[in-house]
């Protein structure tokens, strides 16, 4: 069921709907006898070598920002540790307080990433939760905590802010749209453009066969592009490889 799931990621509407047009592309060639041997190496020039450097770009992406969330996870989890922790005579009330806004912030964060579109409100409360946990973490004064240790509270404060930032980063900004754009004029129009080659190639195939090539091209050019979309965003839930934000274990391990 895992591998029926996955392929039908990859293979959809946009996959039929150029197999339908390349077929039909390849039935009026072989009606009026237009025929020519294009060369392939232009294929994989104009499509294949664009298509996999943005699907590698996306993918290093992608690596990047779980590692950016694993080290925002690390230092949102030190620091809800280290008044635990460091402080004999911490308040209980306060660590639960303590503990809220630090999912808070969590929880603002996936909100943010996981929508569709670019939420400045969403936004706006990642800031607002990260203002709360940073006046909450400043009451550690009151509980006589060292200047050290106060001090190296408000770096991991920092390295939150910088992590949640270099994430919006890649949020914002993916492969360049041009050569999005550019990938996917050639990936629809060749299997089209390229019937008058599959009726010249055909002639060497057993009788029935002579679709296969347009069926084949089709799928394996639409599948690069869908494979390159759904690692494009990691962060909207949608293909399997996307980043998980589970806030809910997140809170477990903290109690």
């Amino acid at each position: 069921m895992k591998t029926i799931r996955s392929l039908y990621l990859i293979i959809n509407y946009k996959t039929l709907l150029v197999t339908a047009l390349s077929l039909v592309s390849t039935w009026l060639c072989m009606k009026y006898n237009y025929q020519a041997d294009f060369p392939l190496t232009l294929v994989g020039i104009a499509i294949v070598f664009p298509v996999v450097f943005s699907i590698d770009s996306a993918y290093k992406r992608r690596e990047r920002a779980l590692a950016l969330l694993a080290d925002f996870d690390a230092h949102l989890k030190a620091l809800y540790m280290a008044p635990r922790n460091w402080l004999s005579n911490i308040d209980e009330a306060f660590m639960v307080t303590f503990k809220a806004a630090s999912v808070d912030v969590y929880a603002s964060v996936k909100d943010f990433f996981i929508s569709k579109k670019n939420d400045e409100q969403k936004e706006r409360h990642i800031t607002d939760a990260l203002a709360r946990l940073t006046q909450a973490t400043q009451k550690l004064r009151d509980y006589d905590l060292p200047a050290g240790e106060m001090s190296r509270v408000n770096q991991y404060l920092s390295k939150i802010l910088i992590d949640i930032e270099n994430l919006k980063t890649i949020y914002f900004y993916r492969t360049p749209i041009t050569l999005r754009a550019y990938s996917r004029v050639f990936i629809y129009s060749f299997p089209v453009i390229y019937g008058p080659y599959f009726v010249y190639a055909a002639q060497s195939y057993s009788v029935g066969l002579e679709y296969m090539m347009p069926v084949l091209f089709s799928f394996i050019l639409v599948s690069l592009d869908n494979i390159q979309g759904h690692l494009e965003s990691p962060f909207d839930q949608v293909g399997e490889d996307d980043i998980k934000f589970d806030v809910e274990k997140f809170e477990r391990l903290l109690a």
